[in-house]
């Protein structure tokens, strides 16, 4: 520790014990020991303890009083914050000197990734943990929490695999046994980085005022800073200006854009009335260190800035001639703003990154590559490379390597990253493995997560979950933790033949074959754990036979990045779907944030959506959709009669609830199996309905006139089946559905299909004429006009 605290390195100091007051009692001899060493380097500089507990057991609040009071006694100059693990998340941005964190009745892996951050380059972190060797079967709250009804008893993994990894980073980080007095193992860091006091060089020649460069902690911010400058010049006509920042965790990417944005909002300032600036993340706490440095900015430029808080948190600063405002990611899309910064934005989903990019001129994207906020890779290979290929984007990047709160090569760094696999990355492609995927030589592997999670396996589970990191938006390591414990979730994977490489990945949860008492509450609106198809089907299709019925729910799929789109993701379900029918299952079935690629791929592969939430995700900017195979002759007859139930709930809602959902989406949806809603199904028929449709067709009647005859044929039209339907060409579909299903304004239907509006109003008038003389047998030659016998007649 002595050589530590001047080299920035952090120590970790684990007390597993069974008695409370023992462990107690070394957690505070071990603060005060580390506050003699530090003032003796540090002086009177203030001291900082973050201790965080479970205030709900006995045995966490003497442990908790057992410390304060010790370090009390002794005089000790040590400044505590208490903390329930609920408030966890707004300590994210935040520093501490040292930080005492009590496992004993809780690990969640969220907590872990989140807290250990906050400490800064030479402090210290206590983990106090139950009696070493009971700890693993320890049921704690996160386990129990996994817990769905017919899996009661979870699985005893992860706890291993945290404490393997603890005894396998020597350095620095030192398990000490309370029960027995012994040290189990640990030993001082061997080498060290250089380090001191860097001279941080600030530009020349700068349009942003030396005081906001003498924010910058690292020359890695000043470079972040610099390049912010450049959004000030507005973008050429028709073009647009973005700024690609990117780091691992703790770099300081964040603070350096903040004082970046208020260096814009005072050069700006000079030049207009008043300058918006909007900020968006998945998250108002992934902002918050942004908005600190923003205001601790503006402060100092003297822009006289006002804080707006919410929950404790800042999601407005207002100062002279300026504002910076959070929103959310889905709201972004709908504001115009003078520069928009999106922090963390590999935690934002691909769609909505593309949606935020077209709406907006002059942007900055805030990226982790590695680490608790998100999968930045992920957000490179998906996202920049569109960025990059488009013309009339100009971009420039800055990475930063130096981290802000500690030395490099800080020794609980790398175990943080190594415990939660925050650096985990797909394998490497050889030439036999490609060859393997192009001949069909892959091989299924139902994966046992005891073997995953040992030093045997733990080079498939890097590979495997390298795979998640960089397919799905949104991973944390509390996703780590449930593929070990939940003991309704399995592991599945396909690898080459000869290499074993990991091209593929699934991870499945058994749901379903509910007690009928909970059957009929889950159909009165009570909610469940798990069972996330069972519940949604029983409240939304209403069949009771969803909650009776058991199957495999795929909670994530995904296919190696340079593999994708040659069948590997079909096979793993073709393999999944093939288990499923060893396993006696009824379905098989997922649910994802539904876009035209994705649910092509799925309805591709036998599968019917059977649900959409009627609500887009405010983080993903997607519909949620529930999709289901069927296995059993009973989840033949539930989904054949649930499909046709959806597609006509979806075709009268598609004007109101749906009205902006992707029109391919909606086109697939009212397609998919079985065709048509209702084959008996009748359009009104008057002879003023036939008369107004040959008005329109022909004559001088305009859209807007005729929308209630002109809506009740686009219905009709999906509610037969092919063979009943008149022949429409793919683009003619579209504007049905766009324009009269979903009451799309003319120039946005025009701008979707790249044509003129001009052109959509002909289309439709083509497509109304063709549908009046199919099902009413108008044509131009008609006669017009109605008497009034014909009507007596009707």
């Amino acid at each position: 520790m002595k050589a530590s605290i001047p080299a920035r390195y952090r120590v970790m100091f684990v007390v597993s014990g069974s008695s409370p007051e023992r462990v107690g009692a070394i957690t505070a001899r071990a603060l005060l020991y580390y506050e003699r060493r530090y003032r003796k380097i540090a002086g009177r500089r203030p001291l900082n303890v973050l201790y965080m507990f479970h205030d709900e057991f006995d045995d966490a609040r003497l442990r908790k009083e057992i410390v304060k009071r010790a370090v009390k006694e002794k005089g000790s100059l040590l400044q505590q914050t208490t903390a329930r693990y609920e408030e966890s998340e707004k300590y994210l941005g935040t520093t501490f000197q040292a930080l005492v964190l009590d496992l004993t009745n809780d690990l969640k892996p969220n907590d872990v990734g989140r807290l250990i951050g906050v400490v800064e380059g030479g402090g210290l972190i206590i983990l106090q943990t139950p009696s070493w060797d009971e700890w693993d079967e320890k049921l704690t709250l996160f386990k129990q929490n996994l817990l769905v009804p017919g899996h009661e008893e979870p699985r005893h993994i992860f706890i291993s695999w945290f404490k393997r990894k603890l005894l396998e980073h020597e350095e620095n980080i030192y398990v000490y046994n309370a029960d027995t007095g012994e040290l189990i193992s640990g030993k001082s860091a061997s080498q060290f980085h250089p380090t001191g006091k860097k001279t941080i060089k600030i530009p020349g020649k700068s349009l942003f005022p030396r005081e906001i460069y003498e924010l910058a902690l690292t020359q890695d911010q000043v470079r972040v800073i610099k390049e912010l400058e450049w959004l000030y010049e507005k973008p050429g006509r028709g073009e647009k200006k973005a700024i690609i920042v990117t780091a691992d965790r703790g770099r300081g990417k964040s603070c350096g854009v903040g004082i970046g944005l208020i260096g814009l909002a005072l050069k700006l300032g000079e030049v207009k009335n008043r300058v918006r600036i909007l900020v968006t993340a998945p998250s108002l706490s992934n902002v918050q260190s942004l908005m600190e440095l923003a205001y601790k900015a503006a402060e100092v430029v003297g822009l006289k800035p006002r804080a707006i808080k919410k929950g404790g948190k800042i999601i407005e600063i207002q100062g002279y001639k300026f504002s910076l405002e959070y929103w959310e990611p889905l709201t972004i899309t709908r504001l115009q703003g003078d520069i928009v910064a999106v922090d963390e934005a590999s935690g934002i989903h691909v769609p909505l990154l593309h949606k935020i990019w077209k709406a907006h001129r002059r942007l900055v994207f805030a990226a982790t590559i590695h680490g608790y906020e998100g999968a930045g890779r992920g957000f490179s290979v998906r996202f920049l490379s569109a960025l990059k290929n488009d013309p009339n984007t100009k971009i420039r990047t800055v990475e930063m390597e130096e981290p802000i709160r500690y030395s490099k090569g800080d020794p609980v760094e790398k175990w943080l990253f190594d415990v939660l696999l925050l650096d985990a990355e797909p394998a490497v492609l050889e030439k036999e493995d490609l060859e393997d995927i192009k001949e069909g030589r892959l091989e299924y592997l139902r994966l046992d997560p005891k073997w995953l999670f040992s030093q045997e396996g733990e080079e498939t589970l890097r590979q495997l979950f390298g795979i998640y990191v960089l397919a799905h938006y949104r991973n944390e390591p509390d996703d780590l933790g449930m593929l070990a414990d939940a003991p309704h979730h399995s592991i599945r994977a396909v690898r080459t033949a000869r290499k074993g490489k990991i091209v593929a990945a699934a991870q499945v949860a058994e749901e379903g074959a509910l007690p009928e008492d909970l059957i009929d509450r889950l159909l009165r609106g009570e909610k469940i754990a798990g069972n996330i198809i069972p519940d949604r089907m029983l409240k939304h299709a209403r069949i009771r036979e969803y909650g009776r019925m058991k199957g495999w729910r795929i909670v994530r799929i995904a296919t190696h990045p340079e593999v994708q789109d040659r069948g590997i993701g079909s096979k793993l379900l073709e393999y999944l779907y093939e288990e499923s029918i060893e396993r006696g299952y009824d379905w098989l079935g997922s649910g994802f944030g539904v876009n035209d690629r994705l649910l092509r791929f799925w309805l591709k592969n036998g599968f019917t959506a059977l649900h959409l939430s009627p609500d887009r995700n405010p983080v993903s900017g997607e519909y949620t959709t529930l999709v289901m195979k069927p296995i059993s002759e009973r989840s033949r007859k539930a989904i054949y009669y649930s499909s046709r139930e959806f597609k006509w709930k979806l075709l009268n809602s598609l004007y109101d609830t749906y009205s902006d959902l992707e029109t391919e989406v909606a086109i697939m949806m009212l397609d998919q199996d079985p065709p048509g809603i209702d084959p008996d199904y009748e359009p009104r028929n008057t002879p003023i309905v036939r008369d107004r449709l040959w008005v329109y067709n022909f004559g001088p009647m305009t859209y807007e006139a005729a929308t209630d005859i002109i809506n009740e044929l686009a219905k009709t039209y999906w509610m037969h089946p092919p063979e009943k339907r008149p022949e429409l060409s793919d683009k003619e579909r579209y504007i049905l559905v766009a324009k009269v299903l979903q009451g799309k304004p003319w120039e946005e239907v025009a701008e979707e299909l790249g044509v003129h509006t001009y052109k959509v109003m002909v289309g439709l008038k083509d497509i109304i004429r063709k549908m009046s003389k199919h099902y009413y047998g108008v044509e131009e030659e008609s006669p017009v006009g109605v008497e009034l016998d014909e009507l007596e007649e009707g």
